[in-house]
């Protein structure tokens, strides 16, 4: 389990720090549950199938992207992994190295690049995802099929609200402002 203490102690601590703070504690614990929920589980599963795998679970996230949607742009390949380009490069190279993803150049822009599965990315991905989804059962066997359901739709309903309104919201909070770019390797400031 991520951290050092358990889910309720977390919230206990959280609850007496917070004590007379005017705050909207449902909304708070809500997103704190997907964070712990998503660390857990990626804990869980990176090791125990990917572990077997030799496979991250940044690395497996980029297969799946690439299995799933078929040839792609770099660019559209780390949207849709949640992580940045820079990160994909050094992540597809060792994925290339172990012969698992093929890069090429776009045919119609050489400033693209593009990735694709090679067979024997395509057959680890056959191999790794069942036992994959056999532990996403073994992760959300406390709950019912229903209740995975409303939970799908329920987390579903939370990502559509950044995608439809987050970028609106951050320009409303920064007053315009585009927000300070990141450094490689650092926090950003506090």
């Amino acid at each position: 389990m991520p951290g050092q203490r358990s889910i309720t102690e977390a919230e206990k601590l959280a609850s007496a720090k917070l004590g007379g703070i005017p705050i909207r504690r449902d909304q708070m614990a809500a997103v704190a549950n997907i964070h712990r929920a998503a660390s857990a589980v990626r804990q869980h599963l990176e090791n125990s199938v990917l572990r077997g795998s030799d496979l991250t679970w940044t690395a497996f996230v980029v297969l799946w992207v690439v299995w799933v949607w078929g040839e792609s742009e770099t660019r559209h390949v780390a949207e849709e992994a949640g992580i940045s380009k820079g990160t994909l490069t050094g992540v597809a190279r060792t994925l290339e190295s172990r012969g698992l993803l093929g890069r090429a150049g776009h045919p119609g822009d050489g400033r693209l690049v593009l990735l694709s599965l090679t067979d024997k990315g395509e057959e680890l991905m056959q191999q790794v995802f069942p036992a994959f989804n056999e532990e996403e059962a073994f992760v959300t066997s406390g709950l019912s099929d229903a209740e995975c359901r409303t939970l799908a739709e329920l987390l579903r309903r939370v990502v559509l609200q950044v995608e439809e309104h987050g970028e609106e919201r951050r320009r409303e909070l920064l007053d315009g402002a585009e927000p300070a770019p990141r450094r490689s390797g650092r926090r950003p400031k506090a």
